[in-house]
């Protein structure tokens, strides 16, 4: 129904977004500046490097619980199997770290060249969120439509495998990689 919105009465988004509690905006701007502090080149620990994906999987946890809490073991298993098999294809692919990312052994850390992908993930996550919640508002049937309420579980699935890819990869590189001495030495 957005698309139809978008297409025949243009008008009526900037309604939806005028509508929009202000709160969400602050949610927005808040994962705005987390995904683009990941396109510089930083220095973070492992903890740091996990915790970011096991944060966007809560969220996408929060969006299909809000929209579709009556009926939630479907959606969290579309959404679970989506994340494994897009890992798992991900990290079949390629188990090795990215192109620049090092790993200090001595100060239990990385050095993460920049990447625009963390950005678009969240923002993917996030705008997914957004307008699943602005369907629902528009069509509060769809919450009891199963073929959208397993797309949308995948579309999380999708974003937080492509996380959870990148959290293995780096993980696999810290316990098995050929690590590099000291960030004093590098």
């Amino acid at each position: 129904m957005l698309i139809d919105i978008a297409t025949h009465q243009p008008q009526m988004l900037l309604s939806i977004v005028r509508h929009t509690p202000a709160w969400v905006w602050f949610l927005f701007a808040a994962l705005l500046a987390l995904g683009l502090s990941q396109v510089r080149a930083r220095e973070a620990g492992l903890a740091r490097v996990v915790l970011m994906p096991l944060g966007m999987a809560g969220y996408s946890v929060y969006g299909l619980a809000s929209a579709f809490d009556a009926s939630l073991a479907g959606p969290l298993g579309a959404w679970l199997l989506a994340a494994v098999l897009v890992a798992g294809a991900s990290l079949l692919w390629s188990l090795q770290a990215p192109a620049g990312v090092r790993y200090y052994a001595g100060e239990a850390r990385f050095h993460l060249p920049g990447s625009g992908v963390p950005l678009l993930l969240i923002l993917g996550i996030f705008f997914t969120k957004y307008i699943v919640g602005v369907e629902l508002a528009l069509q509060p049937a769809l919450v009891r439509d199963t073929a959208f309420t397993l797309q949308i579980a995948a579309l999380y699935g999708l974003f937080n495998g492509v996380f959870l890819a990148r959290a293995a990869r780096l993980w696999h590189l810290a316990r098995n990689g050929a690590p590099t001495p000291s960030l004093a030495t590098a």
